[in-house]
């Protein structure tokens, strides 16, 4: 019946207004990607921001052919019951004719709970914007398709690390040293991966553990895209551990050298544990790089430190990844947002290394012996940006080849985006004694939240197919086919 009626609908409403005419002024211009916004294809961001607040913040940032990002409130779910710590979203599903492509949205917390909900992958219709502005203050666009799907209960503890490695699985962390692995098809747990309790060493600091006990948990996780191998580093560990996803188990552990941990700014009182770890890529091969407080490890895939990244360990850091530049060679670089309000770019390649240079004479002896540093090559932020970015995404555009956007949010509740061409930071790592003066890109716009930002996710939503069109009903008769399901079962 809701088959029949979705037809008949989409038989009978108007078509929406040609954009082809729009594609085809572009089509000639995507061979030479510039910085002038009036060349840019319009493109439409779902953002999603988790926070202190308790609540997920979703909204879009429509980049048109004027330069400046349009938002709009697209959902805000009273998601959990306590701060949320992590978010995450899936792959966009595969098209079918007539049929809407969703995305999957995870959040998870500290109150041990992991909420899913499903999102549509195409920009909200505009056409109930002029009655919703009218009781707002801000543009909304809701869309009936972003709702809740259900909770997961796998974990004892804070969740620290969400992945979605494929639409299909779902890997979630948390402080009870557990990573789940969730079939997404029927949200059942297909394994349950257990790391090891550090050892207890003197009395802990602050709430993290009890009296006599030690802080444990998995910090953060990182999956490598053979789908066959997984990386962890813990609470109260000096080591990261090596997972075979295949048969689930343990391949091997490695630890981090005193010398290592006294590069990056872990002195003897510090824990020495690492926060966050990534896969990315650099002259073909594949690395990995492992994040510490104030610095960062970027491995081989022969487990050999092959270089440290931050040129100095006074700036805290709060999160990283490798951003694809250019998809033909595979050059990527790594990013790393600071606490100084920067989201900064360096080239990881062996040829852009070099040996960091003593401040005195008395540091010549070591700098001998340390590792090399990652060449910087711009930036993003800085002026103007009060504070830390928290958290941010990277995203490749495909109607602007050689552009890509940085979304970033930071702890006072401010949303930015940037857009980045990738020739100014590849002419940036191709100088040898490249001097970076001011930030790359360009700020298309900053949205004040007004909630506590913890956590980010973003994707870039894709064009509605023909005759696919999103309607409160279908949603309600989806509800009531599902519950009536439920019930025959």
């Amino acid at each position: 019946m809701a088959k029949r009626k979705r037809q008949a609908a989409a038989a009978s409403e108007p078509v929406p207004e040609p954009v082809s005419t729009k594609k085809s002024k572009t089509t000639e211009k995507k061979a030479k990607p510039t910085t002038s916004s009036n060349k840019f294809v319009e493109e439409t961001i779902q953002i999603v921001a988790g926070s202190y607040d308790r609540v997920l913040h979703g909204l879009t940032a429509t980049i048109g052919a004027k330069g400046d990002a349009e938002f709009a409130d697209t959902f805000l779910f009273n998601a959990h019951a306590s701060a949320i710590r992590c978010v995450a979203v899936s792959p966009i599903s595969p098209p079918v004719p007539g049929q809407t492509q969703k995305v999957l949205l995870a959040s998870g917390a500290t109150d041990e709970r992991v909420h899913v909900y499903n999102l549509s992958a195409h920009p909200p219709s505009k056409k109930n914007r002029d009655a919703l502005a009218s009781v707002a203050p801000r543009p909304i666009l809701e869309n009936p398709k972003n709702r809740e799907l259900g909770t997961l209960l796998h974990h004892d503890s804070t969740i620290t690390a969400l992945r979605f490695p494929t639409r299909s699985k779902l890997l979630s962390a948390s402080d009870d040293s557990t990573i789940a692995v969730t079939r997404t098809r029927d949200w059942s747990m297909l394994s349950n991966i257990k790391t090891p309790k550090p050892k207890a060493h003197g009395r802990p600091t602050g709430d993290t553990a009890p009296f006599g006990g030690t802080p444990s948990g998995v910090n953060d996780f990182a999956i490598h895209p053979s789908m066959k191998l997984m990386i962890s580093v813990g609470k109260g560990e000096r080591c990261m551990r090596l997972w075979n996803l295949v048969t689930g188990k343990k391949a091997g552990v490695l630890s981090f050298s005193k010398e290592m941990l006294r590069e990056v700014g872990e002195s003897k009182h510090a824990s020495g544990e690492a926060r966050k770890v990534t896969w990315g890529t650099a002259d073909g091969a594949d690395e990995f790089a492992v994040g510490f407080d104030r610095d960062i490890i970027v491995f081989g895939m022969d487990s050999v430190p092959k270089c440290r990244v931050m040129p100095t360990t006074r700036v805290k850091i709060h999160h990283f990844t490798y951003v694809t530049i250019d998809e033909e060679t595979g050059d990527a670089l790594l990013a790393v947002s600071t606490e100084d309000g920067r989201v900064a770019f360096f080239s990881t390649k062996a040829d852009d290394l070099s040996k960091p240079e003593p401040s005195d004479k008395d540091d010549k002896k070591a700098s001998e012996g340390a590792f090399p540093v990652a060449k910087f090559v711009g930036y993003v932020g800085g002026e103007g940006v009060s504070g830390r970015i928290k958290d941010f995404v990277a995203i490749p555009s495909t109607g602007n080849p050689g552009t890509f956007y940085v979304v970033g949010a930071s702890s006072d509740g401010k949303i930015r985006v940037w857009t980045v061409q990738a020739e100014e930071l590849l002419e940036a790592a191709r100088k040898k004694d490249a001097k970076i003066e001011k930030p790359a890109g360009e700020l298309r716009g900053t949205y004040v939240t007004h909630n506590r930002v913890t956590c980010l996710a973003a994707f870039l939503m894709v064009e509605r197919p023909e005759g696919a069109e999103d309607s409160e009903e279908e949603v309600e008769e989806e509800e009531a086919e599902s519950d009536s399901e439920e019930e025959d079962e």
